[in-house]
């Protein structure tokens, strides 16, 4: 009886994460760049943009809502006239006020950042505010709430020939707002004992060098992390640290992990491991693996969510109120997917 209990649960410590789309059917053709938070227990909010295309003028922000039966039918949470929306981020601010953050525009060298709130958990929604020039809200992945209440929102600029990240500071629940940076990219990857960056032969890659979408998160002794995802020419995630509260940040250097100028996240578990959801490869989107790190620096790559060809970019990582971790990713453009990781498969 005694190895029969050892070997179920051996089983279950080793079961598949549970995987499903967001929506099977949409109406729209096109979606990218989802964000999830847990609005109550077992239950959850994602949201992502979908239209023609990125970038079409049609382009708006669409969510669904997850109970324990399923995922709802999707429905439109923000809509901008004529002209594109992109990258909504979610999050409860320290005064439990749901945020839902977005960029609009034609491109994202152009876009504005937009916001509106709700106070009972996505069920309603106030008016849409669109933010002054130059604060632009958490760019892609979610805020870091420190333990005093202070917001961290990682944003980054993306011009002609340079990318930069910063970070949005708030102590009053964004009432008002601090910008601290800029945090740059290293330089090039040279040819050496990692081999040399794979950069493609396009004359956008060639121009454009550093570092855009941080994600932040705590360290011991009050440090705290972001992990950024980096230009072709750079070729890794890199990271940057603060001592401060973020206030000031290290020069930013490179991670062992590649990057191939695609979407990443982090998230800080409760038990101060970090996890790590990026594409596990120098090109493309394929790949999309998850890894696990014991202080924030040297990461276990554990699990592949998806190996075959294709796009699957864009993650956005949380872990629930019950210790699981929770990913949405872009789906070959087409779907929004959500993975449930369960605690005891991710790696001590």
């Amino acid at each position: 009886m005694k190895t029969v209990l050892l070997l179920l649960a051996a089983a279950a410590a080793s079961a598949e994460p549970k995987r499903e789309f967001v929506c099977d059917t949409a109406p729209f053709p096109s979606c990218h760049a989802s964000t999830i938070v847990q609005t109550s227990p077992g239950e959850f909010l994602a949201a992502w943009f979908g239209g023609t295309n990125e970038g079409h003028p049609d382009v708006a922000i669409w969510g669904a809502r997850r109970t324990a039966s399923d995922w709802s039918e999707p429905f439109e949470l923000a809509r901008e006239p004529k002209i594109a929306t992109y990258n909504p981020v979610l999050f409860f601010a320290p005064n439990k006020v749901l945020w839902l953050s977005y960029k609009f525009g034609p491109s994202p060298q152009t876009w504005t950042g937009a916001l509106r709130s709700s106070r009972d958990q996505g069920g309603t929604w106030s008016a849409i505010e669109h933010l002054p020039a130059g604060l632009l809200g958490p760019i892609k992945n979610k805020p870091l709430v420190l333990r005093d209440g202070t917001i961290l929102a990682g944003t980054s600029v993306e011009s002609y020939r340079s990318w930069a990240c910063w970070v949005e500071r708030s102590t009053d629940n964004g009432r008002t707002w601090t910008k601290h940076g800029p945090i740059v990219g290293p330089p090039p990857a040279k040819p050496g004992a990692d081999g040399p960056a794979q950069v493609p032969d396009s004359a956008a890659w060639r121009s454009t060098h550093g570092l855009i979408q941080p994600a932040i998160v705590p360290l011991t002794n009050h440090r705290l992390r972001m992990y950024v995802r980096a230009t072709a020419d750079i070729g890794r995630i890199c990271y940057s640290d603060s001592a401060d509260g973020g206030r000031t940040w290290t020069p930013a250097r490179p991670l062992g992990l590649p990057n191939p100028n695609s979407g990443i996240d982090a998230a800080g578990l409760r038990d101060g491991r970090v996890v790590l959801v990026y594409n596990h490869t120098s090109r493309g989107r394929s790949p999309l693996n998850v890894a696990v790190s014991k202080d924030g620096g040297e990461f276990n790559s554990f699990l592949a969510l998806e190996t075959e060809p294709g796009e699957f970019s864009y993650p956005a990582v949380i872990q629930s109120l019950d210790g699981n971790v929770h990913v949405t990713y872009t789906w070959n453009r087409k779907k929004i997917r959500h993975v449930e990781i369960p605690l005891a498969d991710i790696p001590k």
